[in-house]
């Protein structure tokens, strides 16, 4: 483990190699799953205050379940999670492209414009998933098997994980942390 800040990091995140292949996996990270996709709390109401302008992106079925159900709700273990679709469904913000590949429709907004949030933060650093401690975030790598095609295109490009994922990070932690995250991968290549 490394400690930056006031995190802990897993070496998974400089050891491992990851690169979303959407044309392999077709986005299933947001079908998959007992529940949505995590939301900070400060979140909420950003999720809440963009509906309507994401609204013309997501699906029939999306929509319905965000005006029965919220924009978000508490999953089973107490967490603030976006509303699926039913039980064991897609997320309700997924829409599909021609490919059938599962795509955000609050990123899709956010793409053309239409908003400024680009999609929650634990969607935009998966595969690392954050557990907050009382005085620490502790960054870990999630393996999923639905993601072995996004490891065997990080090993083929020789991408590791934090490299992956370096806008999410420094927008979730800043660009002195990812300096400082850097520095430990450079150092380590070098012992």
């Amino acid at each position: 483990m490394l400690a930056i800040q006031n995190t802990l990091i897993s070496e998974d995140l400089l050891q491992k190699k990851f690169v979303c292949d959407l044309n392999a996996c077709k986005g299933e990270c947001c079908v998959a799953g007992d529940s949505g996709a995590p939301l900070d709390k400060d979140e909420l109401p950003i999720i809440e205050s963009v509906f309507e302008k994401v609204k013309p992106y997501m699906t029939k079925k999306g929509i319905k379940s965000v005006e029965k159900n919220g924009t978000w709700v508490k999953d089973s273990d107490g967490d603030f999670t976006t509303t699926l679709v039913s039980d064991g469904a897609e997320c309700a913000f997924v829409f599909f492209d021609e490919k059938k590949i599962a795509m955000c429709a609050i990123e899709q907004a956010f793409n053309e414009g239409k908003i400024k949030w680009k999609k929650p933060i634990s969607c935009h650093l998966y595969p690392v998933r954050i557990t907050k401690h009382k005085s620490y975030d502790a960054v870990n790598y999630s393996k999923w098997d639905i993601c072995k095609p996004a490891c065997e295109c990080g090993a083929k490009l020789n991408v590791p994980v934090f490299q992956f994922l370096k806008e999410p990070l420094i927008r979730k932690y800043g660009k002195e942390w990812f300096s400082e995250l850097l520095k430990a991968y450079k150092l380590s290549k070098v012992l």
